[in-house]
């Protein structure tokens, strides 16, 4: 069954990256959560997905406190509120972007692993090779995944070396033999972002293993209508 991952939380339905958006994705289905995580200039890890916090392009989360930051934005979470947040309910697929310094982040995922934490609560994605090659050695038992815009022969390249068999590409440069293909070489493919459920519905048949989504309540009512129209075919014979 493909998994429905909640973006930035679910940013349809709420703000993208806080806690708010978490709860929308717990509530609308949604069995993974991906979050994006930066890192501020005295080393906290937060919720954001550009450079510079969100309504504010004039602040550059790395060259600010978290304290700083935070008076900007008070809803701004840092990773760690977020991973106690989620409660391990489901698991996060965390994006770490290109320039973050990993130090902070690596030891907040290795607090909540101390915790209670499994390994297979997370995974890890970057556009940044460099990144996620540094993530795997120094998080070697959480799987990664290899967030690639449309290269798939640099993305297969790619996971070789970090030991994955998971990609994330852009849903406008995949195709139904695209998807086949991954799927009878073993890989996991997620595409992103992706708010058509009619489409993921034939992308599965092929063997699409997630949906990145903005709007998770979709896929969920198509669930529901699916199990619906299971129930009454049942009902006919």
């Amino acid at each position: 069954m493909t998994k429905i991952i909640g973006h930035r939380g679910a940013r349809g339905l709420a703000p993208e990256n806080t806690l708010a958006a978490i709860d929308k994705a717990l509530a609308n289905g949604a069995d993974m959560i991906e979050i994006d995580v930066r890192v501020s200039s005295d080393g906290v890890p937060v919720l954001s997905h550009g450079k510079s916090l969100a309504g504010h392009p004039r602040l550059h989360i790395r060259e600010h406190s978290y304290q700083a930051l935070q008076a900007a934005r008070p809803d701004l979470p840092t990773l760690d509120e977020a991973v106690r947040h989620v409660k391990r309910r489901v698991p996060l697929m965390l994006e770490v972007k290109p320039g973050v310094a990993i130090g902070p982040f690596v030891a907040t995922l290795r607090d909540a692993l101390r915790d209670g934490w499994q390994p297979n609560d997370f995974l890890l994605g970057s556009k940044s090779q460099r990144i996620l090659v540094a993530l795997h050695h120094a998080l070697p038992a959480i799987d990664k995944v290899v967030i690639e815009r449309f290269l798939s022969v640099r993305a297969v390249s790619r996971a070789k070396q970090v030991g994955t068999r998971t990609l994330a590409m852009n849903q406008h440069f995949v195709w139904f033999g695209f998807v086949s293909a991954m799927h009878r070489r073993g890989y996991k493919l997620f595409v992103y972002t992706l708010n058509n459920p009619a489409k993921a519905k034939r992308w599965q048949r092929r063997g699409l293993a997630g949906v990145v989504t903005d709007h998770p309540e979709l896929f969920a009512s198509h669930t529901q209508n699916q199990k619906r129209a299971t129930n009454r075919s049942g009902q006919d014979l």
